[in-house]
Protein backbone atom coordinates (compact mmCIF):
# COMPACT_ATOMS: atom_id res chain seq x y z
CA UNK A 1 0.00 0.00 0.00
CA UNK A 2 1.25 3.61 -0.78
CA UNK A 3 1.64 5.67 2.03
CA UNK A 4 1.18 9.67 2.26
CA UNK A 5 0.17 12.26 4.77
CA UNK A 6 -3.40 12.41 4.45
CA UNK A 7 -3.95 8.73 4.97
CA UNK A 8 -1.52 8.94 7.90
CA UNK A 9 -3.71 11.63 9.54
CA UNK A 10 -6.70 9.63 8.94
CA UNK A 11 -5.20 7.15 10.78
CA UNK A 12 -4.33 9.47 13.61
CA UNK A 13 -8.38 10.69 13.97
CA UNK A 14 -8.78 7.36 15.40
CA UNK A 15 -6.77 7.94 18.10
CA UNK A 16 -7.82 9.94 21.32
CA UNK A 17 -6.18 11.73 24.10
CA UNK A 18 -7.49 10.96 27.60
CA UNK A 19 -7.55 13.74 28.84
CA UNK A 20 -9.68 15.58 26.66
CA UNK A 21 -11.67 12.59 24.69
CA UNK A 22 -10.70 14.38 21.31
CA UNK A 23 -8.75 12.93 18.51
CA UNK A 24 -5.26 14.37 18.72
CA UNK A 25 -5.95 15.46 15.43
CA UNK A 26 -8.39 17.81 16.14
CA UNK A 27 -5.95 18.94 19.43
CA UNK A 28 -3.12 20.04 17.15
CA UNK A 29 -1.27 17.34 18.74
CA UNK A 30 0.18 16.52 15.42
CA UNK A 31 2.98 18.69 13.79
CA UNK A 32 2.98 19.34 10.27
CA UNK A 33 6.25 17.53 9.74
CA UNK A 34 4.98 13.95 8.06
CA UNK A 35 8.04 12.45 6.54
CA UNK A 36 7.40 9.45 4.41
CA UNK A 37 10.39 7.05 2.73
CA UNK A 38 8.89 4.10 1.59
CA UNK A 39 7.62 2.13 4.45
CA UNK A 40 9.17 4.45 6.80
CA UNK A 41 6.82 6.61 8.25
CA UNK A 42 7.78 9.94 10.94
CA UNK A 43 6.52 12.42 12.57
CA UNK A 44 6.25 14.47 15.58
CA UNK A 45 3.70 14.85 18.91
CA UNK A 46 3.18 17.90 20.71
CA UNK A 47 2.22 17.97 24.29
CA UNK A 48 1.82 20.51 26.48
CA UNK A 49 4.14 19.85 29.58
CA UNK A 50 7.08 16.86 29.16
CA UNK A 51 5.56 15.30 32.66
CA UNK A 52 2.38 14.26 30.43
CA UNK A 53 0.82 11.04 32.37
CA UNK A 54 -0.54 10.18 28.76
CA UNK A 55 2.62 10.95 26.70
CA UNK A 56 4.26 7.09 26.29
CA UNK A 57 0.05 5.85 26.08
CA UNK A 58 -0.70 8.11 22.86
CA UNK A 59 2.42 7.30 21.46
CA UNK A 60 1.66 3.30 21.38
CA UNK A 61 -1.40 3.73 19.97
CA UNK A 62 -0.74 6.88 17.36
CA UNK A 63 1.86 3.83 16.49
CA UNK A 64 -1.26 0.81 16.23
CA UNK A 65 -3.56 3.32 14.52
CA UNK A 66 -1.13 3.34 11.55
CA UNK A 67 -0.56 -0.13 11.50
CA UNK A 68 -3.85 -0.72 11.72
CA UNK A 69 -5.86 1.97 9.51
CA UNK A 70 -2.63 2.93 6.90
CA UNK A 71 -0.76 0.04 6.66
CA UNK A 72 0.49 -3.14 8.67
CA UNK A 73 3.86 -2.84 6.77
CA UNK A 74 4.95 1.08 8.41
CA UNK A 75 7.79 1.43 9.45
CA UNK A 76 6.70 3.36 12.38
CA UNK A 77 8.08 1.90 15.53
CA UNK A 78 10.39 4.71 17.55
CA UNK A 79 10.35 6.90 14.76
CA UNK A 80 7.41 9.17 16.55
CA UNK A 81 9.05 12.31 18.37
CA UNK A 82 7.68 13.91 21.34
CA UNK A 83 7.82 17.67 21.51
CA UNK A 84 6.61 19.86 24.19
CA UNK A 85 4.16 22.92 23.71
CA UNK A 86 5.54 26.60 24.27
CA UNK A 87 4.97 28.04 27.14
CA UNK A 88 3.18 31.24 25.41
CA UNK A 89 0.75 28.68 23.60
CA UNK A 90 0.12 26.33 26.10
CA UNK A 91 -3.50 25.45 27.26
CA UNK A 92 -2.86 25.00 30.79
CA UNK A 93 -1.05 27.39 32.84
CA UNK A 94 1.81 26.00 35.83
CA UNK A 95 -0.64 26.29 38.82
CA UNK A 96 2.42 26.75 40.99
CA UNK A 97 5.29 28.92 38.97
CA UNK A 98 7.06 29.70 42.05
CA UNK A 99 7.76 25.66 43.14
CA UNK A 100 10.97 24.45 41.95
CA UNK A 101 10.49 20.78 42.97
CA UNK A 102 7.29 18.73 44.04
CA UNK A 103 7.51 15.85 45.67
CA UNK A 104 5.10 13.31 46.36
CA UNK A 105 4.90 11.16 49.61
CA UNK A 106 3.00 7.86 48.71
CA UNK A 107 2.29 4.12 50.03
CA UNK A 108 0.57 1.11 48.82
CA UNK A 109 -1.85 0.90 51.92
CA UNK A 110 -2.61 3.11 54.81
CA UNK A 111 -1.34 2.43 58.35
CA UNK A 112 2.70 2.72 57.40
CA UNK A 113 3.19 6.14 58.48
CA UNK A 114 3.52 7.82 55.40
CA UNK A 115 1.81 11.34 56.82
CA UNK A 116 4.27 11.25 59.73
CA UNK A 117 7.25 10.39 57.05
CA UNK A 118 5.74 13.52 54.62
CA UNK A 119 5.04 15.92 57.75
CA UNK A 120 8.80 15.37 59.32
CA UNK A 121 10.42 15.01 55.50
CA UNK A 122 8.64 18.50 55.28
CA UNK A 123 9.98 20.00 58.87
CA UNK A 124 13.18 18.50 58.41
CA UNK A 125 13.42 20.16 54.97
CA UNK A 126 12.37 23.63 56.27
CA UNK A 127 15.42 22.90 59.49
CA UNK A 128 18.13 22.63 56.35
CA UNK A 129 17.09 26.29 55.54
CA UNK A 130 14.28 25.47 52.45
CA UNK A 131 11.21 27.16 51.91
CA UNK A 132 8.73 24.73 52.08
CA UNK A 133 5.16 23.76 52.05
CA UNK A 134 3.42 20.60 52.28
CA UNK A 135 -0.49 19.79 51.21
CA UNK A 136 -2.31 17.08 52.99
CA UNK A 137 -4.00 15.32 49.81
CA UNK A 138 -4.72 12.53 51.82
CA UNK A 139 -8.78 13.42 51.06
CA UNK A 140 -10.42 10.66 53.34
CA UNK A 141 -7.84 10.80 56.35
CA UNK A 142 -6.49 14.06 56.58
CA UNK A 143 -4.17 13.94 59.48
CA UNK A 144 -2.02 17.10 59.06
CA UNK A 145 -3.58 19.43 60.79
CA UNK A 146 -3.05 16.86 64.27
CA UNK A 147 0.32 16.52 63.39
CA UNK A 148 1.41 19.98 63.02
CA UNK A 149 -1.31 20.88 66.05
CA UNK A 150 -3.19 23.51 64.14
CA UNK A 151 -6.66 21.72 63.91
CA UNK A 152 -8.47 24.27 64.66
CA UNK A 153 -6.58 27.00 62.10
CA UNK A 154 -9.02 29.13 60.69
CA UNK A 155 -8.28 29.97 56.90
CA UNK A 156 -8.07 33.58 55.22
CA UNK A 157 -7.69 34.65 51.74
CA UNK A 158 -6.11 37.78 50.26
CA UNK A 159 -5.60 39.99 46.63
CA UNK A 160 -2.80 39.01 45.16
CA UNK A 161 -2.16 40.82 41.81
CA UNK A 162 -6.29 40.40 41.25
CA UNK A 163 -6.90 37.44 42.32
CA UNK A 164 -8.22 36.39 45.92
CA UNK A 165 -6.24 33.93 47.05
CA UNK A 166 -5.87 30.81 50.17
CA UNK A 167 -3.34 31.59 52.67
CA UNK A 168 -1.89 28.26 53.56
CA UNK A 169 -1.36 27.82 57.52
CA UNK A 170 2.57 28.10 58.34
CA UNK A 171 3.80 26.29 61.35
CA UNK A 172 7.51 25.13 61.85
CA UNK A 173 8.88 26.94 58.92
CA UNK A 174 6.36 24.69 56.34
CA UNK A 175 3.35 26.54 54.83
CA UNK A 176 0.59 24.11 55.13
CA UNK A 177 -2.76 23.33 53.86
CA UNK A 178 -5.39 20.63 54.19
CA UNK A 179 -8.52 19.50 53.38
CA UNK A 180 -9.26 18.43 56.69
CA UNK A 181 -9.62 22.62 57.46
CA UNK A 182 -12.22 22.79 55.33
CA UNK A 183 -14.32 19.86 56.94
CA UNK A 184 -16.18 18.62 60.12
CA UNK A 185 -13.30 16.87 61.46
CA UNK A 186 -15.44 14.54 63.43
CA UNK A 187 -17.50 13.95 60.44
CA UNK A 188 -16.60 11.25 57.45
CA UNK A 189 -15.36 12.51 53.98
CA UNK A 190 -18.33 11.45 51.55
CA UNK A 191 -17.11 12.69 48.30
CA UNK A 192 -17.05 10.83 45.03
CA UNK A 193 -13.79 10.98 43.43
CA UNK A 194 -14.97 13.83 41.45
CA UNK A 195 -15.59 16.09 44.19
CA UNK A 196 -12.63 14.74 45.44
CA UNK A 197 -10.39 15.91 42.68
CA UNK A 198 -12.07 19.18 42.32
CA UNK A 199 -11.18 20.20 46.10
CA UNK A 200 -7.58 19.50 45.76
CA UNK A 201 -7.32 21.54 42.52
CA UNK A 202 -8.88 23.88 44.72
CA UNK A 203 -6.37 24.29 47.34
CA UNK A 204 -3.36 23.81 44.78
CA UNK A 205 -4.33 26.70 42.10
CA UNK A 206 -6.05 29.12 44.52
CA UNK A 207 -3.58 29.33 47.04
CA UNK A 208 -0.68 31.49 47.86
CA UNK A 209 1.98 28.92 47.84
CA UNK A 210 4.20 31.45 46.51
CA UNK A 211 8.06 30.39 46.20
CA UNK A 212 9.01 27.29 47.44
CA UNK A 213 12.03 25.00 47.00
CA UNK A 214 10.11 21.44 47.83
CA UNK A 215 6.25 21.19 47.87
CA UNK A 216 5.70 18.01 49.33
CA UNK A 217 1.99 16.51 48.76
CA UNK A 218 0.82 13.90 51.52
CA UNK A 219 -1.08 11.77 49.02
CA UNK A 220 -3.98 9.20 49.63
CA UNK A 221 -2.61 5.63 50.37
CA UNK A 222 -3.32 3.30 47.27
CA UNK A 223 -4.21 3.71 43.79
CA UNK A 224 -7.08 6.09 43.04
CA UNK A 225 -8.00 8.58 40.67
CA UNK A 226 -6.37 11.47 42.96
CA UNK A 227 -3.31 10.46 41.97
CA UNK A 228 -4.04 10.93 38.53
CA UNK A 229 -5.35 14.26 39.01
CA UNK A 230 -2.70 15.29 41.27
CA UNK A 231 0.02 14.25 38.02
CA UNK A 232 -2.46 15.93 35.68
CA UNK A 233 -1.96 19.15 37.42
CA UNK A 234 1.14 19.31 38.50
CA UNK A 235 4.77 18.32 36.96
CA UNK A 236 5.63 16.13 40.16
CA UNK A 237 9.68 16.17 40.15
CA UNK A 238 9.14 12.29 42.05
CA UNK A 239 7.77 10.54 44.47
CA UNK A 240 8.69 8.61 47.86
CA UNK A 241 7.24 5.44 48.53
CA UNK A 242 6.87 4.66 52.17
CA UNK A 243 6.69 0.99 53.05
CA UNK A 244 7.18 -1.06 56.10
CA UNK A 245 9.37 -4.13 56.58
CA UNK A 246 6.29 -6.69 56.80
CA UNK A 247 5.55 -8.65 53.45
CA UNK A 248 2.12 -7.73 53.44
CA UNK A 249 2.53 -4.05 53.37
CA UNK A 250 5.45 -4.59 50.76
CA UNK A 251 3.45 -6.23 48.19
CA UNK A 252 1.36 -2.97 48.30
CA UNK A 253 4.37 -0.72 47.95
CA UNK A 254 5.47 -3.18 44.68
CA UNK A 255 1.90 -1.82 43.34
CA UNK A 256 2.24 1.87 44.17
CA UNK A 257 5.89 1.82 42.23
CA UNK A 258 3.76 0.09 38.99
CA UNK A 259 1.30 2.48 39.37
CA UNK A 260 3.86 5.47 39.00
CA UNK A 261 6.21 4.01 36.53
CA UNK A 262 3.17 3.01 34.46
CA UNK A 263 2.24 4.39 31.25
CA UNK A 264 -0.67 6.30 32.81
CA UNK A 265 1.11 8.29 35.41
CA UNK A 266 4.30 8.11 34.36
CA UNK A 267 6.50 9.31 37.12
CA UNK A 268 9.88 9.13 38.39
CA UNK A 269 10.13 7.12 42.00
CA UNK A 270 13.38 8.63 43.70
CA UNK A 271 13.29 5.70 46.03
CA UNK A 272 11.89 4.05 49.08
CA UNK A 273 11.54 4.95 52.82
CA UNK A 274 11.47 1.67 55.15
CA UNK A 275 9.16 3.11 58.28
CA UNK A 276 9.32 1.30 61.36
CA UNK A 277 12.37 -0.84 60.56
CA UNK A 278 12.79 -1.67 63.79
CA UNK A 279 11.71 -0.98 67.37
CA UNK A 280 13.90 0.59 69.60
CA UNK A 281 13.66 1.76 73.24
CA UNK A 282 14.60 5.46 74.53
CA UNK A 283 16.59 4.29 77.38
CA UNK A 284 18.56 1.89 75.15
CA UNK A 285 19.21 3.88 71.96
CA UNK A 286 21.81 0.85 71.12
CA UNK A 287 19.10 -1.68 70.87
CA UNK A 288 16.98 -2.74 67.77
CA UNK A 289 14.05 -5.25 67.73
CA UNK A 290 12.82 -6.12 64.30
CA UNK A 291 8.85 -6.62 65.26
CA UNK A 292 7.90 -6.11 61.82
CA UNK A 293 10.35 -7.82 59.47
CA UNK A 294 14.11 -7.44 58.92
CA UNK A 295 15.11 -5.31 56.18
CA UNK A 296 12.11 -5.62 53.69
CA UNK A 297 11.92 -2.43 52.19
CA UNK A 298 15.46 -2.47 51.36
CA UNK A 299 15.28 -5.80 49.58
CA UNK A 300 12.37 -4.27 47.47
CA UNK A 301 14.77 -1.35 46.56
CA UNK A 302 17.53 -3.30 45.72
CA UNK A 303 15.05 -5.64 43.46
CA UNK A 304 13.29 -2.87 41.86
CA UNK A 305 16.81 -0.73 41.17
CA UNK A 306 15.67 2.04 43.50
CA UNK A 307 16.98 3.64 46.43
CA UNK A 308 17.07 3.27 50.17
CA UNK A 309 16.59 6.43 51.10
CA UNK A 310 16.02 5.86 54.70
CA UNK A 311 15.02 3.46 57.77
CA UNK A 312 13.44 4.95 60.15
CA UNK A 313 13.08 3.58 63.92
CA UNK A 314 9.98 2.97 65.48
CA UNK A 315 9.87 4.99 68.66
CA UNK A 316 7.09 5.99 70.43
CA UNK A 317 7.75 9.14 70.79
CA UNK A 318 7.44 9.25 67.27
CA UNK A 319 3.35 8.63 67.92
CA UNK A 320 3.57 11.00 71.26
CA UNK A 321 5.01 14.30 69.40
CA UNK A 322 2.35 13.61 66.33
CA UNK A 323 -0.66 13.52 69.22
CA UNK A 324 0.89 16.70 70.82
CA UNK A 325 1.00 18.39 67.48
CA UNK A 326 4.91 18.59 67.42
CA UNK A 327 6.41 16.43 64.60
CA UNK A 328 9.31 14.36 65.90
CA UNK A 329 11.69 16.28 63.36
CA UNK A 330 11.39 19.49 65.45
CA UNK A 331 13.31 17.73 68.59
CA UNK A 332 17.02 16.64 68.95
CA UNK A 333 16.72 13.03 69.04
CA UNK A 334 17.55 9.65 67.06
CA UNK A 335 14.30 9.87 65.46
CA UNK A 336 15.11 13.20 64.12
CA UNK A 337 18.07 12.81 63.22
CA UNK A 338 16.74 9.72 60.63
CA UNK A 339 14.38 12.66 59.18
CA UNK A 340 17.11 14.76 58.77
CA UNK A 341 19.17 11.67 56.82
CA UNK A 342 15.66 11.63 54.76
CA UNK A 343 16.09 15.40 53.96
CA UNK A 344 19.32 14.93 52.85
CA UNK A 345 18.94 12.00 50.84
CA UNK A 346 15.87 13.06 49.46
CA UNK A 347 17.41 16.73 48.12
CA UNK A 348 20.17 14.39 46.89
CA UNK A 349 17.99 12.48 44.82
CA UNK A 350 16.32 15.21 42.88
CA UNK A 351 19.31 17.19 42.27
CA UNK A 352 20.32 13.77 40.29
CA UNK A 353 17.57 13.79 38.68
CA UNK A 354 17.21 17.31 37.44
CA UNK A 355 20.41 17.24 36.37
CA UNK A 356 19.92 14.26 34.01
CA UNK A 357 17.18 16.28 32.37
CA UNK A 358 17.98 17.55 28.47
CA UNK A 359 17.86 21.18 28.31
CA UNK A 360 15.32 20.97 26.11
CA UNK A 361 11.96 19.02 26.23
CA UNK A 362 11.89 17.59 22.63
CA UNK A 363 12.71 13.65 23.30
CA UNK A 364 12.33 10.46 20.64
CA UNK A 365 10.39 7.77 22.65
CA UNK A 366 11.10 4.33 21.47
Amino acid sequence: MTLYPALILDALRTVRYPGTGKNIVESNMVEDDIRIDGNKVSFSLIFDKATDPFMKSVVKAAEQAILTFASPDAEIRGNIAVKTRPATVREHVNPLPGVKNIIGVASGKGGVGKSTVAANLAVALAAEGYSVGLLDADIFGPSVPKIFGVEDAQLYMHNVDGKDLIIPVEKYGVKLLSIGFLVDRDSAVLWRGGMASNALKQLIEQADWGTLDYFIIDMPPGTSDIHLTLVQTLGITGVVIVSTPQEIALADARKGIAMFVGDKVNVPVLGIVENMAWFTPEEHPDERYYIFGNGGAARLAKDSGLELLAQIPLVAAVGEHNDAGRPIATENSISAQAFIHLAHTVTDAVDRRNATLPPTQNVMVK
